[in-house]
Order: structure tokens, then sequence, then C-alpha cells
């Protein structure tokens, strides 16, 4: 009888903590469906792999019917725990986090995880101050590039049309090119193109190939323009419930994570493009898109335009909220890539 008592109380500690330990989570959109598969599985093996007691109420964020824009309120709210967070689109709520990747500071993986590495201290700080949430992960989707549903051989044939952006600084470079920056969140892109609402959408190769941009569109310019940061970021009071140990086991567990998507984003982007034009194809869907070469031309207009058009802008609207920004910028991204805003 005793031995019975004993294993019914330590059931009902155990339900006890797991309830208390329960979080609800606003994964990617459920059109990635490479990057929605990790966050799923992770999800719902956490417990056995931090070893905390505790359980996952997972939904893509567009199944739940959430704005990405909306992510960083959201989190400190308590609407959500956990949420997969466009830097760039949530960044329109205070600029300070659209520096982790700004449009042409860094257009390879290699450099742009650098930049991160610089930048994560003082964006967690300003997250947790700002929006009662921190820092779980942070990583790319990969090069964002551009496919369009209308013949291009350079960046000048994008005067005229209207371009899917998703963060400020990429609306200021397609404005200086001439075109028409059009806000579109993930899962409104493909509809768009179908329609004709828009002519070109920029994300990485991954993200358009598993999102079957390449059935609505027709040239790929493989010119990457910035890497699309994203993040699991998670509220401050539920983050709290957890004790030293279990917050400790966390944050190695989400490491691996982190890992796991730094990973794709370097090795999975390569062959998702060749199976969007046509080339060799192993793990993604196969199209017939035409590649666009890259000319020396557009490479150095894109480092023109970060320089002189989306530096000074984001000078201006960050140091607006936060006089202390362009300091913070130049003495952890501008000093890994040498680059210093006045």
């Amino acid at each position: 009888m005793k031995i019975c008592l004993t294993s019914s109380i330590l059931a009902l500690v155990a339900s006890s903590a797991l309830a208390q330990n329960s979080l609800r989570v606003a994964g990617n959109f459920s059109q990635n469906t490479k990057h929605v598969g990790i966050e799923r599985s992770f999800f719902d093996a956490l417990d056995d792999r931090s070893g905390v007691a505790i359980s996952m109420n997972y939904n893509p964020m567009d199944v739940v019917g959430v704005q990405a824009t909306d992510a960083f309120r959201m989190l400190r709210s308590g609407t959500f725990d956990v949420m997969s967070v466009q830097i760039g689109m949530a960044s329109r709520d205070d600029p300070f986090f659209e520096g982790i990747d700004l449009i042409g500071v860094a257009t390879d993986m290699e450099t742009l995880r650098d930049v991160v590495a610089a930048y994560r201290e003082a964006f967690d700080a300003r997250l947790q101050e700002r929006f009662n949430a921190k820092v779980l992960t942070l990583w790319p989707f990969g090069p964002q590039v551009f496919f369009c549903n209308a013949p291009i051989e350079s960046l000048a044939d994008l005067s005229g049309l209207r371009i899917r952006s998703f963060t400020p600084s990429m609306s200021a470079m397609i404005e200086s090119f001439g075109a028409t920056p059009v806000t579109l969140q993930f899962s409104e892109v493909y509809p768009a193109l179908q329609r004709g609402v828009v002519s070109c959408g920029v994300t990485s190769p991954t993200s358009a190939n598993t999102g079957n941009w390449p059935e609505v569109t027709t040239h790929l310019l493989p010119l990457s323009v910035s890497g699309s940061v994203q993040g699991h970021l998670i509220n401050l009071d539920a983050w709290n419930r957890f004790s030293e140990e279990e917050q400790a086991a966390l944050s190695e567990t989400f490491a691996e994570l982190e890992d796991e998507l730094w990973s794709l984003a370097f090795e999975a982007n390569g062959d998702a493009q060749s199976c969007s034009t046509g080339g060799p194809c192993e793990e993604h869907k196969a199209f017939s898109m035409t590649l666009v070469e890259i000319s020396e031309a557009d490479q150095a207009a894109i480092a023109d335009v970060a320089e002189n058009v989306v530096l000074p802008i984001w000078r201006d609207t960050c140091n607006a909220v936060n006089p202390n920004c362009t300091t913070i910028w130049n003495e952890t991204v501008g000093a890994v890539r040498g680059l210093t805003i006045n």
C-alpha cells in the first residue's frame, strides 16, 4: 500500500510538472516543408532530448493564423511561449533587430554566421528589454535570391516590376533598382506569383523549391542579397518557469537544433537550385527554370546599394528609436565586416 501511494504521488508530481511546463509553439510556415519537418521532430522529442519534463503544442504559424510581422508582440503578450520568427518581418516593431541581416552586408553563409555571432548578445539583450523574450536559436534560411515569372538577365531588368519583399532594407534595395516592393509573408507568395500580383519573389532556393515557386516562375537570378535570419524565441515568463539546470539543458538542446538548421542552409540550397533549374537533382523537386548568370556589375550593384542606400536608411530609422544603435552595430557587425556607419 505504501509503495502504491508513493508511486501515485510521484506520478502526480510528474504530471503537475509537465502541465506547468507545457509550451505553446508557433512554428515556421507549413509550405517550408523541410524546416517544419525538422522543427516538428525536434519539439516532439524535446523532453527526451533535453531530459526536461516538458510537453509541446506545436503548430506552423499559418495553420494558427499568425502574421509573421506580429511575432515580437505575441511573444511579449504570452500568446505563444515559443515562436519561430522571421526577424526581418518582425523588425518593423523595432529596426534594431534587422541589423543582424541587412541587405548586402553578408551575402554568403560563412560570413553571415560570423555576423550573427557578433550581433547575438546585443540582439538578445534588446529582445529581453523590449519584448520580454530571449533567443533560443538564430539561423538563416540560406542565400536570398530572385525568382521571377518575367524574363530577366540582370538586376537592371527588375525595373518596373513588382517584387515580393519581407524586410525594410530589402524594400529599400528593390526601390533603388526602380522596382516596387510588395510586402508578403511566405504563405502568400505562391498565389501572388501565380496571379501576377508580383513578378518576382526573393527567398532561398530550398524554400522556393519546397514551396513550389518554380511552378509559377521561369527565371532564377542566384545573386544572394542576404540570408533571411530566423530565430526560435521564448517568452521570458515561460523560460523562468524552468530551473537553472533545466534552462542549461534546454539551451544545449536548442543549440543542436540551431546547428542542424545552419547545416541545412549550407548544404541543401545548392541541390535545390540545381533541381529548380533543370540540373542534377537528388533531394528536391525537379523543375526547368532558366538560371541567369551573375555578372560582376550586379555584384557591384548590391555592394553599392548596401553602402549608399541600405545602411544610411537603417541608421536613421534605428537611431530614432535607439540612440546607441549605430554604435552597437559598428562595434559588432561592422567590426566583423570592416564596415562603419557614420
